[in-house]
């Protein structure tokens, strides 16, 4: 895990959005923090990655789908107190990929209207983000 100056930990996201509209969320499985809720796939930038290099290697290892870098699009971000740390999630969004997404390391997926997400059980952190995405779709 990366940790830039001042204890922020930087994690990046991403909205999949597929031919109707939709995007793609995970729900996080038994026995992490958080269990049961949903979120946008993603995790941790390693230490010497940018955030779209963590961001597709990320997408590989929960998903198994393929982004290339240049298909990912910076929509927004979130900024949040995380115990001693400081959470900064950067979202992004795409539409192409290659492979279809498995859930590797969530209990579920689902696809679901943008504005379907206000009334899901979302990790805190996504929650700031959901009415840009909302907007930008």
């Amino acid at each position: 895990m990366a940790e830039i100056q001042g204890g922020l930990m930087p994690v990046v996201a991403v909205a999949l959005i597929d031919a109707d509209g939709r995007v793609l969320v995970q729900q996080r499985p038994p026995g992490k923090s958080l269990a049961g809720l949903w979120e946008f796939p993603g995790g941790k930038i390693e230490a010497g990655e940018t955030p779209e290099d963590g961001l597709v290697r990320e997408l590989e290892e929960e998903l198994a789908i393929s982004v290339p870098c240049g298909c990912l699009f910076p929509a927004t971000f979130a900024s949040a107190p995380l115990g001693d740390r400081h959470l900064v999630l950067l979202l992004y969004t795409c539409r192409k990929w290659t492979g279809v997404p498995r859930a590797l390391a969530a209990s579920a997926l689902r696809w679901v209207r943008p504005a379907e997400l206000h009334a899901m059980d979302v990790v805190p952190a996504d929650r700031p983000m959901l009415g840009a995405l909302e907007a930008l779709l």
